[in-house]
């Protein structure tokens, strides 16, 4: 679950390395984000890029995030909640990342970043 106060509060670009591989299904049941798949599977033909989509509270919408893919929102409302089911257990030891801003990749998030994690502003950039 993930709760933000502040409209414009971006998390991610996160995932689980192995042995912790992860998939989630995230859903929005309160407010709106934009959420973001970033593609890292270095096999896939969609490597590097970035899918997002807004889901709400009112719309109802999923989005899935396959293993090996980053995961990211932004608060799109106030006091916006998120809930996603995981395919494996939280392994801190296995916990990844990339900035959310990381020009390698271009993600065009709809409002200015308001509240980052020091986490999250601190992932290091990728060298493609």
């Amino acid at each position: 679950m993930g709760f933000s106060v502040q409209k414009g509060t971006v998390r991610g670009m996160h995932f689980q390395d192995a042995p912790a591989l992860e998939a989630k299904l995230v859903r929005c049941t309160r407010g709106a984000i934009f959420d973001v798949v970033l593609d890292l599977r270095p096999e896939s033909p969609s490597y590097g890029r970035w899918y997002g989509a807004e889901l709400s509270s009112e719309n109802g919408r999923m989005l899935y995030v396959p293993e090996q893919c980053a995961h990211g929102y932004q608060t799109l409302e106030d006091c916006t909640e998120m809930y996603y089911m995981t395919s494996e257990f939280y392994t801190p030891s296995a916990v990844r990342g990339v900035r959310f801003d990381d020009p390698a990749f271009g993600i065009r998030w709809p409002l200015p970043a308001k509240v980052v994690s020091d986490q999250d502003r601190n992932w290091p950039l990728v060298e493609r």
